[in-house]
C-alpha cells in the first residue's frame, strides 16, 4: 500500500495541531480552488515520494520523544488525506495511541473514507470554504452536497470537540454575511469550534 507525498515537514509547533507535529502532505485533490495554497498537490509536474505506511512510520518516528512529550504527533494534509483513508488506518496501527493524529480535509470524499478516518484520526480540521452551494462551487469547481452530509456524519461519529471547521472570508467570492450564515448552519449541525480568518490575496 503506497501513497504519494509532496512534502514531509518536521518540528512544526502549534500550527497543525497540538504540540510538536510533523506535517505529511499527500498528493491528490478533487478540488480546484481559485486561491489554492498547495497547487503542487495536483500539478502533474510535481515530483512525489511514494511511501507505504511502514516506510512513513520509519521516517517520522525519529521525533517520537517530541511527540510524546508535547502530546503532538503527525498531521496529514495535502491535497486531500482522506483519499488515502486505508493508509491512515494502517499508520495508526503502527504508531498506536501514543501520537496525536490530525487530518486537514475538505471532506469532499466518499462516506466510506470518512468512516475509516473517524476510526483512526484524533482531530479533524475541516476546510469548509463556504456553506452556500453556489459560492462553494464557484470557488472550488465542485458541489458541497457531499461535504455537508459528511460533516453531519463526522460530528455524530467523533463529537464536536474533535472537529475544528475553518470558515474563511474569501475576497471576490463571499462576504461577512455569507460567513455568518455558514457559521449559523454549522452550529445547527452541532459544530462548536471554528477558525475564522481572511484570505490575504496578492493583487496582480
Amino acid at each position: 500500500m503506497k501513497a504519494p507525498f509532496v512534502a514531509i515537514a518536521r518540528h512544526r509547533i502549534q500550527t497543525d495541531g497540538q504540540g510538536v507535529t510533523t506535517l505529511c502532505g499527500f498528493y491528490g485533490c478533487r478540488l480546484r480552488c481559485k486561491y489554492c495554497l498547495n497547487p503542487q498537490s495536483f500539478d502533474e509536474k510535481t515530483k512525489t515520494l511514494a511511501l507505504t505506511p511502514e516506510e512513513l512510520y520509519e521516517r517520522v518516528k525519529i521525533d517520537d520523544i517530541y511527540f510524546v512529550a508535547t502530546n503532538g504527533g503527525v498531521t496529514f494534509g495535502g491535497g486531500e488525506p482522506l483519499l488515502y483513508a486505508d493508509f491512515l488506518k494502517r499508520f495508526r496501527e503502527l504508531c498506536g495511541d501514543k501520537w496525536h493524529l490530525c487530518a486537514e480535509t475538505s471532506l469532499n470524499v466518499d462516506l466510506e473514507s470518512v468512516k475509516t478516518a473517524a476510526e483512526c484520526i484524533d482531530e479533524f480540521f475541516v476546510d469548509i470554504k463556504d456553506c452556500d452551494p453556489e459560492i462553494y462551487e464557484s470557488y472550488t469547481g465542485k458541489s458541497n452536497k457531499t461535504v455537508i452530509s459528511n460533516l453531519q456524519y463526522l460530528q455524530k461519529a467523533v463529537g464536536s470537540d474533535r472537529i475544528t471547521v475553518r470558515v474563511p472570508l474569501i475576497k471576490g467570492f463571499n462576504t461577512q454575511a455569507d460567513r455568518e450564515n455558514s457559521v449559523a448552519l454549522l452550529k445547527d449541525i452541532g459544530i462548536e469550534k471554528f477558525d475564522l480568518f481572511e484570505y490575504r490575496i496578492k493583487e496582480k
